[in-house]
């Protein structure tokens, strides 16, 4: 090449090499634009501790270090070389040449190859013969330095009628190599950013799902193809009294720890008043004022949903969030008509509720947008792509998941960003018991709760729960009468825990309180927060619940999350 060849060639390098932030691909790149222009084959190998997330080696070494080959290039009449196979270790052997390029970190050219010089250069013996077979007479190494920091070593070789690499050819491959080491040290950090803020992403997800009586849930993360998507996308599953189980999905704007981190925040307010079971839509308008405190000031959509075992019916509210996909007993498919409100931290609330029957065998699919969105569709062709990929006769659970997976990543052109799925189905024989009663609104309430739930223990073989149990009910229909214009309901479920549950339309909410030692009532409360595990309260439409919960027998337990095996 003229000297004016060689300046335009190397200013073009740019726009060949690192053309993305992706360790296999830069040392591709650089293999492949070095030949046929420089050598007439290239072969590119990084040190094994920037694959992992190291630093690289600031420092020389009398050692060479571990290195993996990462890429090779070559001109067809050198085709059928043996270099070091594309993805596995290589150790560079003291006699190597490519061993003093490691440890001096200075170019190592072999100008004419002698015949014994061949061993010094090929990775075996074998290969050494094919490299003087193919007529390979000019071998150059140069180490990858960025910032004082070793990265690796690229190596090229001449043959043929091609002249041996001269001085300016030398010169013009340090040039090169500075230039891709550069590229290869940005790909590296940003890989080691990439891989932290999908380490802290599913730190901050949750690892085990809770119990969920008359639900089976399953949850499923991506990472996105692109390494710029990664943000906040997360959801969460939250076990409520009486056997409720509540959903959410949620997706923060923007990608990076930022995002990451006001994701971690968000979920752990979510599943804070979810605990306190608060209403979706108030849950909902909490999260909002706590996305608006953030210093980070980012916004986020979230959908919630919750469960209700005995009514078999899910009550959702949106904030931004794509809308749930139902999917019935037959395997027709379609999406709820959930209000989107406003995104979280924008402050426009309040936000809609609506109430959705789950049929038998029925199932929602609950996502983020990273799951459908492409930079070539509107949104209503993806969803449409969604609901075609599940409807259909029905399959089992993790074959469903894993059809809209695959129907999600043949279009688009890839993920380019991160998401999140999570499928609740309703079971047909479900785990969870759970009887309902009405109950008069007068003096009888109390006693006709208590003759309820003594039969129904009976039932249940839970005599050893009856005393507490009554006293329990007593207490809490005592206190609908008194304050809430009389109990209009009670409910009594069995999954992990027994849980007493009674309903009535008082719109205030119990407390404890410091009865003194002459007062003849008001440690009605007490008695239940000493008796019982847990208790609580929380507002309905009509009104609220009062309930409380408590352990199961040890044996009772036990059976139930081990069913005896049939004998031999």
């Amino acid at each position: 090449m003229s000297g004016t060849r060689r300046l335009e060639w190397l200013n073009a390098a740019g726009a060949h090499i690192g053309t993305t932030l992706d360790l296999d691909r830069t040392a591709q790149e650089l293999a492949d634009y070095a030949v046929p222009e420089l050598a007439d084959a290239a072969a590119v190998d990084l040190l094994e501790s920037i694959l992992l997330g190291g630093e690289g080696e600031r420092s020389g070494s009398a050692d060479a270090p571990l290195t993996r080959a990462m890429a090779v290039a070559h001109i067809d009449e050198l085709r059928n070389l043996e270099p070091d196979p594309v993805g596995e270790l290589t150790t560079a052997h003291p006699s190597k040449v490519a061993h003093r390029c490691l440890t001096t970190r200075r170019p190592a050219l072999v100008r004419r190859i002698a015949p014994e010089q061949y061993e010094y250069i090929a990775p075996t013996s074998h290969a050494a013969l094919v490299l003087r077979r193919a007529g390979v007479h000019s071998y150059l190494a140069l180490p990858l330095v960025s910032r004082g920091v070793l990265l690796g070593l690229v190596d090229f070789l001449r043959s043929g009628d091609r002249p041996p690499f001269s001085h300016a050819d030398v010169a013009l491959a340090c040039e090169l190599a500075a230039k891709a080491a550069v590229f290869v040290d940005n790909a590296r950090l940003y890989g080691r950013e990439r891989a932290a803020v999908v380490e802290l992403q599913r730190a901050l997800l949750p690892r085990a799902a809770p119990s969920t009586p008359g639900l089976r849930v399953m949850s499923s993360y991506r990472p996105a193809v692109d390494p710029g998507g990664v943000g906040g996308d997360w959801f969460d599953v939250v076990a409520l009294p009486s056997g409720r189980s509540a959903l959410v999905v949620g997706d923060v704007m923007g990608h990076g720890l930022a995002a990451a981190a006001t994701m971690g925040r968000l979920r752990s307010v979510a599943r804070t008043l979810l605990g306190l079971d608060i209403s979706p839509e108030r849950v909902l308008a909490r999260l909002d004022l706590a996305a608006r405190d953030l210093e980070e000031d980012q916004v986020a959509t979230c959908l919630c949903a919750v469960y209700d075992h005995a009514e078999r019916t899910y009550r959702l509210a949106s904030a931004g969030h794509l809308p749930p996909l139902m999917i019935d007993a037959a395997g027709r498919a379609a999406f709820l008509d959930v209000p989107p409100g406003a995104p979280l931290g924008s402050g426009v609330i309040p936000y809609d509720e609506v109430t959705a029957k789950v049929p038998e065998g029925g199932r929602i699919v609950m996502y983020t947008d990273g799951l459908i969105k492409n930079r070539h569709e509107d949104v209503d062709v993806p969803l449409e792509r969604l609901r075609a990929s599940v409807d259909g006769p029905p399959a089992a659970l993790a074959d469903t998941c894993e059809a809209i997976w695959t129907g999600t990543d043949s279009c688009g052109g890839g993920r380019f960003d991160d998401a999140v799925m999570l499928m609740a189905e309703t079971l047909a024989q479900p785990d969870a018991e759970v009887v309902v009663w009405s109950l008069p609104d007068d003096g009888s309430a109390a006693g006709a709760a208590r003759r309820l739930v003594r039969a129904q223990l009976e039932r249940w073989s839970l005599s050893e729960l009856m005393d507490v149990t009554e006293l329990v009910v007593s207490e809490l229909v005592g206190n609908a009468l008194r304050y809430g214009g009389g109990p209009s309901g009670l409910r009594l479920l069995r999954h992990d825990r027994l849980c007493v549950e009674v309903s009535d339309i008082g719109p205030d909410l119990p407390q404890i309180q410091h009865a003194p030692l002459s007062a003849e009532g008001g440690r009605g409360l007490q008695l239940i927060n000493m008796l019982c595990r847990r208790w609580g309260s929380c507002r309905t439409p009509e009104g609220k619940v009062v309930w409380a919960e408590q352990d199961l027998p040890a044996t009772t337990a036990n059976s139930r999350r081990s069913p005896p095996q049939p004998g031999r």
